[in-house]
């Protein structure tokens, strides 16, 4: 008789994260394909996920704590403009990694959830930090951020869907539109701190 793994939550919300990014999306993961994945049957994930909504919330809660982990991980021992440069770069090959899950990381969650809402804080204060060691503070760091994330999400979600063709080096036109976005956020800090004299 073969012995089963032994289950948890954990485990089982990794599994469907796994199944999210080979499918491309989570809509294809149903209960019944991640019951038949995980060798169990559907009654059995019940001991572990509620439902498919709860299915849904614990891989966004999972898909955030690993966009942070990435993140926070890239910027280790850097500051500034090149801390910035390497948070872009890790979260570009977030969403190219994790086709499944990253788009989980976009929405802002809703007020009365508290765990995601934590993490969106986390994620959000650690981005402060480094837009603070570039010189960017207050509404300026908030905007800047908004449209880091804009910049972001355009580019990968263009390249998720093969949007650029051209026999033109890709890695170079990420960094040129990273170096433009943050060579422009200085100007208009400098900017909204001289209207605010």
């Amino acid at each position: 008789m073969v012995k089963r793994r032994r289950l948890d939550r954990q485990s089982v919300v990794e599994q469907a994260a796994i199944m999210a990014d080979a499918a491309g999306s989570i809509q294809e993961v149903t209960l019944t394909a991640l019951a038949a994945t995980l060798d169990i049957r559907v009654p059995s994930l019940y001991n572990h996920i509620a439902s498919l909504d709860d299915l849904h919330h614990a891989l966004a809660v999972y898909a955030m704590q690993e966009l942070i982990v990435r993140l926070r991980s890239a910027a280790a021992g850097t500051v500034g403009r090149e801390a910035l440069l390497a948070v872009a770069a890790a979260y570009r090959r977030f969403a190219q990694e994790h086709p499944g899950f990253y788009p989980l990381t976009l929405r802002a969650p809703s007020p009365d959830d508290v765990v995601l809402g934590a993490l969106a804080q986390e994620l959000l204060q650690m981005l402060l930090l480094i837009f603070a060691s570039y010189g960017v503070q207050g509404d300026d760091a908030i905007h800047g951020v908004r449209g880091l994330r804009a910049v972001l999400h355009g580019f990968t979600t263009l390249e998720s869907v093969e949007g650029f063709k051209m026999p033109v080096d890709l890695d170079e036109s990420f960094r040129r539109l990273i170096t433009a976005y943050l060579a422009g956020l200085s100007l208009a800090s400098a900017a909204g701190k001289e209207q605010r004299l």
